[in-house]
């Protein structure tokens, strides 16, 4: 199984998670666990998802994901949960 961290941040609006959800769905990408927090306006939002189904590169799917952020007015990152999973363990 291929893993990413998605992270979204920036201003609340309505439809965010709708948005993200469905550019990931039509990219077969399936979402394992997501948590996400409003504080003082601002949503922030974390993601792990699988892409073994994807069919596209890892960039092509970073690539992907920054219009959505774009028209929504968001920050989105996108890394290798195995290069995180690496980080973190010190």
């Amino acid at each position: 199984m291929t893993k990413a961290l998605i992270s979204v941040s920036g201003a609340d609006t309505t439809g965010i998670i709708a948005r993200i959800a469905t550019k990931l769905y039509e990219m077969n990408i399936n979402i394992l666990d997501i948590s996400q927090t409003i504080l003082s306006g601002c949503f922030t939002m974390m993601m792990v998802v699988d892409l073994t189904a994807c069919g596209l590169t890892f960039t092509e799917v970073q690539e992907a994901l920054q219009p959505v952020g774009q028209t929504l007015g968001m920050e989105i990152h996108m890394q290798r949960m195995d290069i995180f999973d690496a980080m973190h363990r010190i």
